[in-house]
């Protein structure tokens, strides 16, 4: 099994590097994305905050969407996986919004995804969107692979923003 240290060393170290600072909207993780970057000694560099976006409810109440802004888009989905990125950058005022959404599993969601979809998200000088199909029914071990797809997603819009 992965550790959080060795999971978000090369994303933190760049950016550290590039002095830019990042806000994580978690949902099937967990979690896992923010306890990885928080992991790193100097996290407070680059790291100002997340929230574990795992319901409607916790997206309503945490990044205050409205439902207006909800019609016609679902969870799981890269629409909202992109929504949740670009939403948490702009209320925590960071370079980057990182999020991800999906079912970890054992069993798919309600809304028809098979266990291991996620949808990820990286907002910022680069912008880029994502699905993941792990196929696997593995809950601990879709977490551990979304939260890695998610921060090499950022490695690689870091990397090309500069």
């Amino acid at each position: 099994m992965p550790d959080l240290t060795s999971l978000a060393a090369p994303a933190a170290a760049l950016l550290k590097e590039r002095g830019q600072s990042i806000a994580v909207a978690d949902s099937s993780c967990g979690g896992l994305i923010s306890a990885a970057l928080v992991s790193i000694p100097g996290a407070s560099d680059y790291y100002v905050g997340g929230s574990t976006i795992y319901t409607r409810v916790a997206q309503k109440g945490l990044l205050l969407v409205p439902d207006a802004t909800m019609e016609g888009m679902r969870a799981s989905s890269e629409p909202y996986a992109l929504l949740n990125a670009r939403t948490i950058r702009e209320a925590l005022g960071t370079v980057w919004g990182l999020a991800e959404t999906g079912a970890s599993g054992p069993t798919g969601n309600r809304y028809g995804d098979s266990s291991g979809h996620a949808c990820f998200a990286v907002t910022g000088p680069v912008e880029k969107v994502i699905t993941l199909e792990t196929g696997d029914t593995d809950r601990e071990k879709n977490m551990w692979v979304f939260a890695k797809t998610a921060l090499d997603l950022l490695i690689e819009c870091v990397n090309e923003a500069n």
